[in-house]
């Protein structure tokens, strides 16, 4: 016989960490990752993660022809961008009654994921099994895939297809 569960309640979560790119898709995992930390009374962290325009990529672009990129103005876009889309999501949860914090980050979106739950000592990451496609996919590889060999506590791939 075992003895008593030295954890907390399985299905209770105290910190949930959700990405999100403001898509359709990523809203389903996140709605997912809303509705566990009401029922759990948890905190919900609410990622959104971007990286940088590369100078490489920008001279190439303004010497093939294009026009010319100011590095600093695009990436204070995407950070804009990004804090209105967690803005959107942490809106959204604290009406449903959730506990929220947002975290905006230049990193890549699973480090992202992994370094902040590792920050807040999370419980469960809540990823989509959707998002990008194609090449993009192919040269950054597999969030889910990312997180699941590197997690640092549970995760929760949710089904994003419709």
């Amino acid at each position: 016989m075992q003895g008593p569960l030295t954890c907390h309640d399985p299905g209770v979560y105290d910190n949930i960490v959700v990405g999100t790119d403001g898509s359709e898709t990523a809203a389903i995992a996140v709605q997912h990752a809303v509705a566990l930390a009401k029922a759990g009374g948890g905190t919900l962290h609410v990622v959104h993660a971007f990286e940088n325009v590369a100078l490489s990529a920008a001279v190439m672009a303004s010497g093939g022809g294009g026009m010319a990129v100011d590095l600093n103005q695009l990436s204070t876009g995407l950070k804009e961008n990004g804090e209105q889309i967690v803005a959107r999501v942490a809106a959204e949860a604290r009406a449903a009654g959730v506990d929220v914090q947002t975290h905006v980050v230049t990193s890549d979106p699973a480090d992202a994921l992994l370094t902040i739950a590792a920050d807040v000592k999370a419980d469960l990451i809540v990823v989509g099994n959707r998002g990008m496609s194609g090449l993009k996919r192919f040269m950054l590889g597999s969030v889910p895939n990312r997180v699941s060999h590197h997690c640092p506590c549970n995760l929760l791939i949710v089904n994003t297809t419709t």
